[in-house]
């Protein structure tokens, strides 16, 4: 799956494991575990592959957060983020991330 970042703070915490944007910054067991999240969806070819994938616990939201997704990084934040999928020779799935949010506020 091709991974665009929504956000600039999520591509400095893949990229650097930390962030100048002071409102972003997470523990480095979140980081760790927001890396490994994302590199997971880096190797699936289709969506469909997450639900096999039981870890992540990928779901589609509902409600107010209606056409966006989400998968666990861990028990307390979850991956939030949008697909779509470009028709061409062959299909590719881009995943927009769009947050990191604590799954219980």
């Amino acid at each position: 799956m091709v991974i665009e970042f929504g956000k600039e703070y999520l591509r400095e915490l893949y990229v650097n494991g930390k962030t100048a944007d002071k409102k972003h910054r997470f523990q480095p067991e979140i980081v760790k575990a927001y890396r490994k999240t994302v590199l997971q969806l880096m190797a699936v070819f289709r969506i469909t592959d997450l639900f096999t994938m039981r870890g992540l616990n990928y779901e589609v939201l509902q409600g107010d957060k209606a056409g966006i997704s989400s998968v666990r990084i861990n028990q307390k934040y979850r991956l939030e983020f949008t697909v779509k999928e470009v028709a061409g020779e062959q299909i590719i799935t881009i995943c927009t991330l769009l947050e990191i949010s604590n799954h219980y506020k």
